[in-house]
């Protein structure tokens, strides 16, 4: 028997639009997947990393639910706080192509 999660998915994604909506949503929830992983491997609770962090624990819970846009600064002090350090990259989208980055520069 599938999981109640699986089963959910399952309804939703048979809807219009929902599949694509949560595709383009993808690198936000991998984003948030990282954060709660580190959190969770570290063994600490929301307010033990606030304290750490010299925030609140209402600002580690936003963070976490990926509501606002933290700043690289913060991104950064939370890794520190768990051990961690912040890499951000570049990949090459597949969906680009040089002619469509072009189109889109001489818009713009």
């Amino acid at each position: 028997m599938a999981s109640p999660l699986k089963q959910f998915k399952a309804r939703a994604f048979s809807r219009p639009g929902v599949r694509k909506a949560y595709e383009e949503l993808e690198n936000e929830f991998a984003f948030l997947d990282e954060v709660l992983k580190a959190r969770a491997s570290s063994g600490l609770t929301q307010a033990q990393l606030a304290e750490r962090v010299g925030t609140t624990q209402s600002a580690i819970a936003r963070l976490e639910s990926g509501a606002g846009k933290p700043s690289v600064a913060t991104l950064q002090r939370y890794a520190e706080a768990l051990g961690y350090r912040v890499e951000i990259k570049f990949v090459k989208s597949r969906s680009l192509t040089s002619r469509s980055t072009r189109r889109a520069k001489t818009r713009g």
